[in-house]
């Protein structure tokens, strides 16, 4: 059938959107009550996956984030070799220590760069995700009490 909560919920939209009037009252209508809820069942069963892709998110932001570290770290240890290696000679001693911080600065900054890219990716993808999760969540509400009113208006209940 359909393949996303957003696609249930038009097909949802739509089932209600075309249903028969009830006569002398323009608010309620007839809908097959079967397919309504089976349009609910599948858009409740997609909220697991939507999670899941949530999840998805998280993990591959802690991934990017020490990713991130262990970058920053290797070029940190790069530095401090490279340092030593040059604090044994004398005469450059002072070039190799300016270097290296250089270097570890950088390498931290670019570290913190990386660490806020994904936190605000990661944020981002969330927000989305929560905001399609309630606005579909608002709509199977809305579309329920509607149900409910046209069940309990026009036909009998459950």
């Amino acid at each position: 059938m359909a393949s996303g909560v957003e696609e249930l919920m038009d097909l949802l939209y739509q089932l209600i959107d075309e249903a028969k009037g009830v006569p002398l009252n323009s608010e309620k209508c007839i809908i097959e009550r079967d397919k309504a809820l089976d349009l609910l069942d599948e858009i409740r069963s997609q909220f697991p996956m939507e999670l899941s892709e949530a999840k998805k998110l998280l993990a591959s932001r802690t991934e990017y984030i020490a990713s991130a570290k262990r970058e920053a770290e290797l070029i940190r240890k790069q530095a401090d070799d490279r340092a030593k290696q040059i604090l044994a000679e004398d005469e450059l001693a002072a070039q190799a220590k300016q270097r290296s911080n250089e270097i570890i600065r950088q390498a931290e900054e670019r570290s913190r760069e990386l660490r806020r890219a994904a936190n605000e990716y990661c944020e981002d993808a969330l927000r989305r995700t929560e905001e399609a999760v309630a606005e579909a969540y608002d709509e199977i509400k809305k579309s329920r009490a509607r149900f409910r009113a046209a069940s309990t208006g026009g036909g009998s209940g459950r």
